[in-house]
């Protein structure tokens, strides 16, 4: 049995690099605006929307890239984007009214997800495209439409669930989108409601890493815009959703040497790697190893702008060309809308180091000013190490390696930031902060609530000018520089 510690080291970009070795300014932001507390980077963000458009160039493909708000609620984000030729793609009523109050006009926003008749109002009002999830929804916008006298509502037809020669399904079952084999009735649904309904594309979203489920899908969707067509419909748009990923680690042999470690450990071939031997799915059962490991691929090869990029050099199985290639043959715009890969590096949390006890295993239990729903990595199936920020500039003395719990901080015994044990290069202090890295997807404030009169954290936008490092209240950042500290 091995004890050796088992680091998952975060993939860090320059920008956040940089950031995280400003250890005062760090303290100074959480001594004034407590803890827990989220930055965000609105000039991160920017190269990556950046990043996205370099790959429609290459493939010489025109359409939008639409950030899907749920991944995060800054309005310094939202407020950034605006600034750009992006879209943003939204999943709720408040995320259209933040999106419109943020400088966006509604012809550069997708509504997704269920949408309730208030939901659908808006979007006909303010001219926002909707992704429509099926029959009803459509049903229900028409009348909309009609009963107050609106535009056309442009629409895209949500579809899943598609197949190959018509026999075998290669994407999984979803709860959202119409089924493709019954794409017929939503056609003849179209030709009743010609008057009140734009039918302007297709598309999908299916919550699946593959390449090769998206490379089908996609080429569904190609078949439908041709069925568009025959009925007398102009369709010119081809959404293919998010899911393009990120890569939280900076080291592929780490998540190797932790998930083998992880499995000798359910196993009972070496000390447990986690708080009251849960297995991320893993079991024993009469000494066999049973389930499925249920956690994100922190280490991916290729993610975000690149992932669509292969996707769209993918050759397509029934039409012998790549899927780039057959788009601008069509003259499709292609719309996608990365929520994770869009803010990849954008984003931070940081909480203060409150409490730290010994335990008769040699580990010991570090308490935080924070608890699991302000950074909701376990909830995500997100594994990575946090960073150690110390408080002064005093070497702390070094004694190796350290294998620690995390405990939040509500009177729950589920309230651990994360049920692996975490490896530090040495014990933190009372006052000293962790940095979680990379949390702007998903993992900041998606399942943050104020249980137990705790307080949710604050988020601040950052940014680096002249060598220096400035910030305001998130609520308080706009694009525009003036006096006042505003950043830009």
């Amino acid at each position: 049995m091995s004890n050796a510690p088992l680091y998952l080291e975060p993939r860090l970009e320059p920008r956040m690099a940089a950031l995280l070795g400003s250890s005062a300014f760090l303290h100074m932001l959480v001594d004034g605006l407590g803890s827990p507390l989220n930055l965000v980077l609105p000039q991160q963000f920017a190269e990556n929307v950046a990043a996205f458009r370099t790959v429609l160039r290459r493939h010489r493909l025109t359409g939008r890239i639409c950030f899907a708000h749920k991944a995060n609620l800054s309005s310094a984000l939202v407020r950034a984007l605006a600034t750009t030729d992006a879209g943003l793609d939204v999943a709720s009523l408040g995320e259209l009214q933040h999106g419109l109050g943020a400088g966006f006009t509604g012809d550069r926003i997708v509504a997704t997800g269920p949408k309730e008749a208030e939901f659908l109002w808006l979007a006909a009002r303010t001219g926002t495209s909707v992704n429509a999830d099926g029959a009803a929804e459509l049903e229900e916008a028409a009348g909309i439409v009609r009963a107050h006298g609106l535009p056309r509502l442009r629409v895209l037809l949500r579809l899943s669930e598609f197949g190959t020669n018509g026999r075998r399904t290669l994407s999984r079952q979803s709860r959202f989108g119409t089924p493709a084999q019954l794409l017929a009735p939503l056609l003849g649904l179209l030709e009743r409601h010609r008057d009140a309904l734009e039918p302007i594309g297709v598309g999908y979203h299916l919550d699946t890493t593959s390449v090769d489920e998206k490379a089908t899908a996609l080429e569904g969707c190609l078949r439908a815009m041709e069925e568009l067509r025959i009925r007398g419909h102009q369709p010119r748009v081809i959404d293919v959703g998010g899911g393009f990923g990120v890569s939280y680690l900076a080291h592929a042999a780490q998540w190797e040497r932790y998930t083998t470690g992880l499995t000798e450990a359910v196993m009972g071939r070496r000390p447990p790697l986690t708080w009251g031997g849960h297995g991320y799915g893993l079991r024993v059962e009469n000494g066999t190893l049973k389930g499925a490991l249920g956690l994100y691929p922190a280490y991916r090869p290729v993610t975000g702008a690149a992932y669509l990029d292969d996707l769209l050099s993918r050759p397509a199985a029934g039409l012998g060309r790549p899927l780039g290639t057959l788009l601008l043959e069509g003259l499709h715009d292609l719309y996608a809308e990365p929520g994770r890969a869009l803010v990849d590096q954008c984003g931070l949390s940081l909480a203060t180091v409150l409490e730290v006890r010994g335990t008769d295993t040699g580990d010991h239990l570090v308490r935080l000013a924070m608890n699991a729903g302000d950074v909701s990595l376990e909830d995500h199936g997100v594994l990575m190490d946090p960073l150690l920020v110390p408080r002064g500039s005093a070497p702390a003395p070094d004694r190796g390696p350290v294998a620690v719990h995390l405990m939040g901080n509500l009177c729950l015994e589920a309230d651990l930031i994360t049920r692996r044990k975490v490896f530090l290069p040495r014990l933190p202090a009372p006052g000293d902060l962790l940095a979680f890295a990379n949390t702007a997807g998903y993992c900041m404030d998606f399942g943050a609530t104020r249980a137990q009169g705790q307080p949710v954290a604050r988020k601040v936008a950052v940014a680096e000018q002249g060598g220096s490092w400035n910030w305001c209240l998130d609520e308080e950042y706009w694009p525009v520089t003036r006096t006042g500290g505003r950043i830009a």
